[in-house]
């Protein structure tokens, strides 16, 4: 019989992507943040952008760099409105997109909300061993995402597979 494996805490930042929330009103990162804390890894940092690329990457590229961080959940920009920026933005920095993540989660979502799920651009991918999670912003999309898809996946616990050994 195999021992079960221990529990490995990661350090994860959060990022909100909008023109529109304010550490008063990000309630989809408020939620992402109480997620990570309530599975037990370390909250390292949320930061609050606009919705343009370059501040984007901006914020990302740090967190890449930073060999602490392990994951990065962002909020906000998955959508087709005019101001939506967020794959732009994120997909160039990816060394390995995770395909699948956005496909599942357009699967889970569809069994919430039908058809317009369609409209959910959400992404994922891995680069110098962090890996990206970008969700739409709403609350439901994000306890969806994370509830369903990303917390299994950052657990060195669920199997078959996780990021775990990826990542640390």
């Amino acid at each position: 019989m195999t021992a079960a494996k221990e529990f490995t805490p990661l350090n994860i930042a959060v990022l909100t992507i909008s023109d529109t929330r304010d550490e008063s009103t990000d309630t989809s990162g408020d939620l992402l943040v109480q997620g990570v804390k309530d599975a037990e890894h370390s909250f390292v940092e949320k930061v609050i952008v606009k919705d343009d690329i370059y501040l984007i990457r901006r914020e990302l590229s740090r967190w890449i760099a930073d060999p602490t961080i392990h994951a990065v959940l962002t909020t906000g920009g998955t959508g087709f409105s005019g101001r939506d920026s967020t794959p732009e933005a994120v997909t160039p920095l990816f060394d390995q997109e995770v395909v699948g993540f956005g496909e599942l989660f357009r699967s889970v979502s569809y069994q919430q909300i039908g058809s317009s799920t369609i409209q959910s651009r959400c992404v994922a991918g891995m680069a110098n061993k962090t890996v990206i999670f970008c969700l739409p912003g709403s609350n439901n999309a994000c306890a969806t995402g994370w509830n369903e898809i990303i917390k299994d996946q950052l657990d060195s616990r669920h199997r078959p597979c996780n990021f775990v050994g990826q990542l640390t």
